[in-house]
């Protein structure tokens, strides 16, 4: 068979590009395909990422069909923090076909030696909010809007080209309770009175914006000793405060103060998009504006976007102020669902929160890392 690589390089390909994913599950009843608005967003050179980064995307055909397809990624900001040289994979899709993956990896590879980087490390994207890992556990489940779903065969066929697990990361499904339990009420007055913490109150979208600043701030502390997490910009919380609070409902926001007025603890939630997206197949039209806003306005399932705390509040009980909030909200809007965004396996501090609830743990993605010779 005749399997070539090119490189994207035109409106066109990288149309092509984005769309390939749409074909490979077009009938798998779990995936969710992401906006495709939003991805040429992400992959132009609009990107603010682009402040630091730099890229290269390839499709993979056989016999004049597209069967595969990867990204590769330098991000200098994130590899002068870690004081390596890192070429970052991201963006992989592929048929069944071993060397339809290995010619991929062949040709970033080469790219990543020629830009002098000495490891290959991935999936992951621009930075920490866009799509990372490989599904490695969960294939009978629906992703969040904000995950990726991927065949069973990703995981064997990338380890046989000389890669090997550097970290995973967990998703959590909890099932709501009737009423928010008393073990979280109680901690929340004991720590209000202790600390002198309150919950901020806000009736409206735009009661939210004057805390916007101060949470992504708040955010690049919180984030800052993650795996893959570095710093955001100021054109890129930007950018985040556009999409984010465009959309979110001030009920799913939960944002805790100090007796000084100071941001430092918050947890973000959102209604699942993923049926509505999954109908709309990543397009807004002609009917997905109207399935997202339906799904914003009525659902019992809700995505946990971000949770964080300052490092000098943590283990103080604030994740109470921020559970007793949102949980009512989740109550009082008939949620009977709560679906976790990846989180690290190793970040305990918020892993353990499920396990004194009704949870499973569902979901597992895998990065991957190999040295390049």
């Amino acid at each position: 068979m005749d399997i070539k690589v090119k490189r994207v390089e035109d409106s066109t390909a990288l149309k092509e590009f984005i769309s390939f994913p749409n074909r490979l599950y077009k009938k798998n009843q779990y995936y969710v395909p992401p906006l495709n608005r939003g991805e040429l967003k992400t992959l132009s050179e609009k990107n603010p990422a682009f402040e630091y980064c730099e890229a290269a995307y390839w499709l993979a055909l056989r016999n004049g069909e597209i069967v595969g397809r990867i990204a590769g990624i330098i991000n200098t900001k994130y590899n002068q923090k870690e004081q390596e040289k890192i070429a970052r994979f991201g963006w992989l899709d592929f048929a069944e076909d071993e060397a339809v993956l290995a010619l991929l990896f062949e040709t970033f590879e080469q790219w990543a030696r020629e830009k002098g980087m000495e490891k290959a490390q991935g999936p992951m994207g621009f930075i920490s909010f866009d799509a990372s890992g490989v599904l490695v556990e969960g294939f009978e489940e629906v992703p969040t809007s904000f995950g990726h779903y991927n065949y069973p065969y990703y995981d064997g066929m990338i380890q046989a080209n000389g890669y090997e697990k550097e970290t995973d990361w967990i998703e959590f499904e909890v099932k709501m309770p009737d009423k928010v339990p008393e073990r979280i009420t109680q901690t929340a007055a004991l720590v209000r009175k202790r600390y002198e913490v309150r919950n901020a109150t806000f009736n409206s979208r735009k009661d939210l914006w004057k805390y916007a600043d101060e949470l992504f701030h708040v955010i690049n502390t919180c984030y800052d000793d993650l795996y893959g997490f570095n710093r955001l910009t100021e054109r890129q919380i930007e950018q985040l405060k556009k999409d984010f609070f465009s959309v979110i409902n001030p009920d799913y926001i939960s944002v805790v103060l100090n007796s000084n007025d100071e941001l430092i603890g918050f947890g973000i939630a959102m209604p699942s998009l993923s049926r509505a997206l999954k109908k709309s197949a990543g397009s807004l039209f002609p009917f997905g504006y109207f399935r997202v806003w339906r799904a914003l306005k009525k659902n019992d399932t809700i995505d946990l976007l971000l949770l964080g705390i300052i490092p000098a509040y943590r283990s103080k009980g604030i994740h109470a102020l921020i559970f007793e909030k949102i949980g009512q909200s989740f109550l009082d809007n008939k949620i009977k669902f709560l679906e976790t965004t990846r989180e690290l396996e190793n970040n305990h501090n918020v892993t353990q929160l499920w396990s004194k609830l009704d949870s499973r743990q569902h979901k597992r993605a895998r990065c991957y890392v190999k040295k390049l010779k």
